[in-house]
Order: structure tokens, then sequence, then C-alpha cells
């Protein structure tokens, strides 16, 4: 299973961008997919979760209301909505993959992305 995800960039506060992520290798649907991101010095942290289907979603009360996750299956895609950024958004974004249970912990995941560079200027 891999994962690329994509669309990173340099964007200023307010502003929005949409982060996007391709899985190959085995039956995307059967997969919880998961948002973390890291700034430096800090821990991963979890960003948001979608099920298999696409019906269960949550996002970290960070992001509430600002992110959005979604999913495409015919595309074998997620992705992740971000709106009005803020500076404390800064971070690199993985999105990652999990055939089991759980969603929040990073430990739950099997497969990860390389990670894309979101920073946000104030």
């Amino acid at each position: 299973v891999q994962l690329q995800a994509s669309g990173g960039g340099l964007v200023q506060a307010g502003d929005s961008l949409r982060l996007s992520c391709v899985v190959s290798g085995r039956t995307f649907s059967s997969y919880i997919m998961g948002w973390f991101r890291q700034a430096p010095g800090k821990e991963r942290e979890f960003v948001a979760f979608i099920s298999g289907s696409g019906h269960g979603t949550w996002t970290a009360d960070s992001v509430k209301g600002r992110f959005a996750i979604s999913r495409d299956n015919a595309k074998s895609t997620v992705y992740l909505q971000m709106n009005s950024m803020k500076p404390e958004d800064t971070a690199v974004y993985y999105c990652a993959a999990n055939s089991g249970t759980g969603w929040a912990s990073p430990s739950r995941y099997e497969y990860w992305g390389q990670g894309t560079q979101v920073t946000v200027s104030s």
C-alpha cells in the first residue's frame, strides 16, 4: 500500500487549501483514512479521520469548523479541505491508512504518506 500526499504550500492567514492523498495497492474503501500533522519540535497530532464508507468523520477540536475531511472511493483519494487557516496550522501534514479499528492514535495506522508542508503566514 502506497500513499501519495499533495497540495501543501505557503498561504496567508484566512486562506484555504485542499490536500489530497492518493492510495494504491489494495481496496481503498476497506481503510479508515486519517490526516495528522506535525509542527517543528512537537509530536504528531490527529487532525481528522473518515470511515471506509465516508459516512463517519471526526475532526480535532483545534480545527473543528474550519477543516473537513472527505473521500472519493472511486478515485482512491482522501481530501482535507482547510479553510480560515491560521499560523498555528503550519506543519507537515500526513495522510495515513488504517485497516483495523481506532482512529485517533497514530499507532493505529499501518501506512503513511510522505507528508506535505503547509505554511501559513500571518
